[in-house]
Order: C-alpha cells, then structure tokens, then sequence
C-alpha cells in the first residue's frame, strides 16, 4: 500500500519563473507536481498551499502558523514534506523541529534554480523528498531537509552557497544520509531532538552581528526599544568589542536574555578568553552561551523559550542542556 504524504508549499524558488520583472513566485503546487512525471507511483499525495511568498518574506510568526497547520493535518497521513526558499528554509525548518511533536517524517525541500533555467533542480528535490517522507526508515528520526541528494537534520544544516545547486551544508557534523535510485540510505541519527509544547511565540528579538571596532550604538538602540532578547553573532569564540561588552551587560542588567554565537561557521562558542569582551567575561557577567547554534537558529530559540515564559536561568539552562 502506497503511503499517504502531503505536500504543503509555501512559495520559493521551486514555485518560480521569469517575468517582466525578474524571478517570481507564480507555480501553484499543482502546477509544481505536474513537473515531475511519475511523482504519482511514489505515494498517494494530497496538497495543501499555505503560501506562495519569496522566502525573505517568511516570518517568525508564519513559521509558528506553519507548524500549526502541519500539527492539525499530520494525523491523517504518513509523512510531510514541505516546499519552501532556500533563503530562510534553515529557520522555517528549525521552528518546526523546535515545537512539532510528532515522530512522523516531515521533510523540506527548495530549489537553487527557477523554473525556465537550465538544469533547474526543483523536479528533483521534490521528487526525492516524497521518496525520503515515504520511507519507513526516516520515521523517528526528526525534521530534515532533503536537497541535491542529500538529507540533513535541519538543527545541523545551514545554506553555504548563494547560487550552487550543492547549497547546503552541516558543519561538524555532516550528512545524515543520502537518497539513491534504489534506495534511502541513512548513516546515522541526529542527536538534537529538543521539542517544545508552545501556544505562542515571543519574536521581538534582534540579532546583531559584530565587525572590527563596532560599538555598542545598536544593542543600546535594542534595549531603548524595549527589545525581549537579543542575540548576538560574536567573533571567533565568543568575543567582542569591550564597548559592545558594556552593551551585552546593559541589557542583561535590564533583564534581557543575550545569546552569544559566532560569525565563523564552523566550531563553538565558549568562555576560554577572559580579556574585557572575552567570552569568559561575557559568560561571568550572565550572557547566555548558543554554543555551536548559528546567530539565526539561536535567535529562533530564543524566540520560543520566551513564549514560554522561560526565565533567563532556565533558557541558558536549556541552551546548555542542547549544545554541540
């Protein structure tokens, strides 16, 4: 018996073709499955469009929507797979491996190329994710992003390239496995599997990246707006200016949960250096450690514990609990 998957679309480049105007959304989601043939003799697919929006346009509010809308319809079928753009799919995933309780395979999936371009890889991917959603190994083993052949736990993966159709990448960890023509083979389990029962979100947080000699002019602005949490993408491990250090201890003093993570894409965060703006001094003065989360995944778990109404002990608690 063929399994029952529902597609959900959301827009993206998968959803676009050229105009007048340049690249936009303009496929509905039928319109998308009747690009690939065969797609049929996968498994019994129904549709659901929540929308057709460029993903800049996604928030953290629709991710919420979204994962609400996957909640209600999971039940009745064996797996999800979700279309969605390349530009924050990393977030949207995340919001939903964050607050989706069930075991059941959801899946995303995007393209890096349009409709009308040459070696356009949407088809495909759409494809494959149905084949990886279908497949009785990918139960249990949480939200996942399956792209150019390849599956990633959506917790570990982030887009590395602008316009290569190999966009994605899992630093420190790699693939969790890879889709063939014969078969879905996996290699491992992701350990990450923090999920959180939420009604509602809290999505005034900003995220502030350092450069050489910044001040502390925007996380002063942050707090002057009455700002929920601030995350901060540090350098290296952690560190910062000693003006953004007087900023991040500001704001803490105001009762202002501050993550710390790091422009670098690959390795952690952590309290080794202890010069003013070190890490170390950070974390002594009460800033919340995001260990190897990148700035907007920790942002959007930020985001989440504050809708919970988590205290400052208990998100670093639970940034900790979690960590890389």
């Amino acid at each position: 018996m063929k399994k029952k998957i529902l597609i959900i679309t959301t827009g993206g480049t998968i959803s676009m073709k050229a105009g007048a105007d340049g690249v936009v959304p303009s496929l509905t989601g039928s319109e998308i499955i009747k690009l690939i043939p065969g797609i049929e003799t996968i498994a019994e697919l129904s549709l659901y469009e929540f929308s057709n929006i460029p993903s800049p346009m996604m928030t953290p509010q629709k991710m919420f929507e979204l994962s609400g809308i996957v909640t209600s319809k999971i039940e009745n079928f064996d797996g999800v797979v979700i279309t969605h753009g390349t530009d924050t799919i990393e977030e949207t995933s995340y919001m939903l491996f964050l607050t989706l309780q069930t075991k059941k395979p959801v899946i995303f999936t995007a393209a890096m190329r349009s409709n009308e371009e040459t070696g356009l890889d949407g088809p495909r991917n759409l494809y494959n994710a149905i084949r990886v959603a279908a497949s009785e190994k990918s139960y249990d083993r949480g939200v996942m992003l399956a792209v150019n052949d390849e599956i990633f736990s959506v917790r570990e993966v982030y887009k590395s390239s602008t316009s290569q159709t190999n966009a994605f990448d899992a630093p420190h960890y790699g693939v969790l496995g890879l889709i063939d023509v014969d078969d879905i083979i996996y290699y491992r389990k992701s350990e990450f599997r923090y999920k959180f029962k939420v009604d509602r979100i809290e999505p005034d947080v900003d995220l502030i990246k350092l450069c050489a000699g910044m001040s502390r002019k925007f996380i002063d602005h942050s707090i002057r707006s009455g700002v929920k949490g601030i995350v901060i993408e540090a350098f290296g491990r952690g560190n910062v200016t000693p003006d953004m250090k007087n900023g991040i201890v500001e704001a803490i003093r105001q009762g202002i949960p501050v993550v710390i993570t790091s422009r670098v894409p690959n390795g952690r965060v952590l309290g080794i250096y202890g010069y003013d703006g070190g890490a170390k001094q950070l974390e002594e003065n009460g800033a919340i450690m995001g260990y190897d989360l990148n700035s907007e995944k920790a942002r959007l778990k930020l985001i989440v514990l504050l809708g919970l109404n988590k205290s400052m002990d208990e998100i670093r608690d639970i940034f900790k609990e979690d960590r890389g």
